[in-house]
């Protein structure tokens, strides 16, 4: 049994002999008698073939998995191919191992141009002082050393778990888990990363709950950028000046007690709109942003587990489709993935759920086209891959794993690289 890693709030990992317990056991069973008869590509114990290059057709891309140590010692990659006009998906296993990191880079964010890849290391002893890391890697086309190291500097705070970009491309926001801050730092044109120009903390608390930053996201206007505290349970609203490079804060907003908010998402489409997800009710908030003000207003709140589960679950991670039709969100414990039918105005209905395939499902993501997501499952040690109908957003399992130690984070980089 692993330990739930820093970043989950703090919690602690099931007991022995727990009903919990008794889940995950089937889980790994219904896992492990429905994989005899798929194929599975990637390296470990799980592995079964690999497929030769030759025997692929469709231009390469290439998938960055992130993951947590001790488990995993770094970022892995696998080269992929997909035949559009076949619809085929082909992985080039086995999963290796691109970027030596021993300290848990639990996140990774991929540049625009898909030219820089960002890691966020989950770890508090950063040359000697109480902080993580991040590290700035140029993406090469050699099969061999797809990652070539660029940078390497302080989160700003303990326990960094989450790291976005600026539109504007000059400035990286990372929240610190571990300390509650969240820190701005600016990038160079050829990706390198700077030493923090602004720190925040969340706001002094003589005696409660500690501060638990878990995401800092830009706005699509890049004016505003949202961040969410789990341990306080708040999300704030600050201006920022891209020619300074600075945080003005403009607005808190105190969520109901027990939501642990953790990540947030645009709409793609109605400007202003977006969703909340709240780690530790399991809930899904729908919210707008005034974008003159940077005020917050909720518009409604939905759970993120299907009708009629009473049972215990921590939500991790959520998507927006491109045309802005259904949103996604994962469930950990529950091990699900919950389909969100988006209306006209942006009010988000439930409308499925699908098993993740696997133990603790952590974050997801979206090839270029959006007709697969691939899932990490953490406690599973592997990523399914889901192909998904461009109809009416559903999800189907595509029979296809990518065994990888403790997955956290994985990003897709289209061909060509």
């Amino acid at each position: 049994m692993k330990n739930v890693k820093s970043g989950d709030g703090g919690l602690p990992a099931v007991p022995e002999g727990s009903h919990q317990k008794e889940i995950e056991v089937l889980n790994r069973r219904r896992l492990l008698q429905g994989a005899a008869a798929l194929p599975c590509l990637g390296g470990g114990a799980m592995a079964e073939a690999s497929v030769p290059l030759a025997a692929v057709s469709g231009s390469l891309g290439l998938a960055l998995i992130g993951g947590y140590a001790p488990e995993a010692q770094g970022i892995q990659s696998l080269r992929y191919s997909i035949d559009e006009a076949q619809g085929g998906l082909g992985l080039l296993g086995p999963a290796r191992l691109a970027a030596a990191n021993a300290h848990s880079p639990s996140w990774l964010t991929l540049s625009p141009d898909g030219r820089r890849l960002y890691a966020v290391n989950e770890h508090e002893n950063f040359e000697g002082r109480r902080s993580g890391s991040i590290s700035s890697y140029a993406i090469e086309a050699d099969a061999e050393a797809p990652l070539r190291h660029l940078s390497t500097v302080a989160s700003g705070g303990a326990g960094p778990v989450h790291l976005s970009l600026h539109p504007g491309g000059r400035h990286a926001f990372v929240a610190n888990y571990g300390s509650g801050h969240i820190a701005v730092l600016p990038l160079a044109g050829d990706g390198r990363l700077a030493a923090a120009s602004q720190i925040e903390a969340a706001p002094g608390v003589a005696a409660g709950p500690a501060p638990h930053a878990h995401m800092a996201l830009a706005d699509p206007s890049g004016h505003f950028v949202l961040a969410t505290d789990l341990g306080l349970n708040l999300l704030s609203c600050w201006r920022f000046d891209a020619a300074s490079g600075r945080l003005l804060l403009a607005q808190r907003l105190q969520l109901a007690a027990g939501s642990g908010p953790r990540h947030l998402a645009f709409h793609p489409r109605l400007a202003g709109q977006l969703y909340l997800l709240n780690e530790q009710s399991s809930t899904l908030q729908w919210l707008s942003l005034d974008a003159d003000s940077g005020r917050l207003q909720p518009r409604a709140s939905l759970s993120s587990l299907p009708p009629g589960f009473a049972g215990r679950s921590y939500a991790s991670d959520l998507l927006l489709s491109r045309d802005g039709r259904q949103l996604y969100a994962l469930n950990r414990l529950h091990d699900s993935i919950a389909i969100f039918a988006l209306e006209a105005d942006g009010r988000p209905r439930w409308q499925a759920e699908v098993w993740a395939q696997g133990s603790y499902p952590r974050s997801f993501a979206f090839d270029a086209a959006q007709r697969r997501l691939f899932v990490c499952n953490q406690r599973s040690d592997h990523v399914a891959v889901f192909e998904r109908d461009a109809r009416d957003g559903g999800l189907r399992f595509g029979g296809q794993f990518i065994a990888t130690p403790s997955p956290a984070c994985i990003v897709l980089v289209p061909p060509p690289l």
